[in-house]
């Protein structure tokens, strides 16, 4: 394990932690499955949004968000599914993580359900045309996909959507108070003659005319 210099007072074994946090009930370790049942099946199909983690050949990670209309997912039996590559940004930082590190995590997420679903297992890039066919969306097929074998899927408990109220509208802040995503985007990139309002052009014209 890596030690940071920058903290103090760090946990170094599993034991440690263990007898600082405890152990998981029955249910907890009785939950896991190693396949997708119709239970799974039938959240994944109702799922708009989802988190995909990667990890590189040195365990350097990534999590990215992916989003469609619900079932954007395809389900190609209880061990396999395949998410489509829209059109991103090009860093293509899951793909190439996938390329030398199989291994992935997914969390699916349902607007209003605060339990999400969590899926393990492994993944390639694949191209094959007749399974991204049926992921066309406005007469435009994905190039790529990830297919995935699933190993492990389980319910996790609603305790961080309940905390965080994320789907509470009462909780959310007023739009004055969001951040700026162009304002950020400009100052981070730092590029001669890139304005905020340059970046919000771009970033409205690619929302239109490129989500597919």
């Amino acid at each position: 394990m890596r030690r940071l210099t920058s903290f103090q007072h760090q946990i170094g074994t599993e034991a440690e932690l263990r007898e600082l946090l405890g152990h998981p009930s029955e249910l907890v370790r009785n939950k896991v499955i190693d396949h997708l049942d119709h239970h799974c099946r039938d959240f994944i199909r109702l799922s708009p949004y989802l988190v995909l983690s990667t990890a590189n050949s040195d365990g350097a990670c990534d999590a990215s968000p992916r989003g469609d209309a619900p079932g954007f997912v395809h389900v190609l039996d209880e061990r396999r599914i395949v998410i489509p590559e829209r059109p991103g940004n090009r860093r293509m930082d899951s793909l190439l993580n996938i390329l030398s590190n199989s291994q992935v995590g997914i969390i699916f997420m349902i607007p209003g359900l605060e339990e999400t679903l969590r899926v393990n297992g492994a993944a390639c890039v694949i191209r094959d045309e007749v399974i991204l066919s049926q992921m066309e969306v406005n007469g435009r097929r994905p190039i790529v996909g990830i297919g995935i074998e699933v190993e492990e899927c389980y319910i996790h408990c609603a305790k961080s959507f309940k905390r965080s109220r994320l789907w509470q509208p009462d909780s959310w802040p007023e739009p004055s108070e969001l951040p700026n995503p162009a304002k950020i985007l400009a100052e981070h990139a730092a590029i001669p003659g890139l304005t905020p309002t340059k970046v919000t052009e771009s970033l409205t014209d690619s929302y239109a005319n490129r989500l597919y």
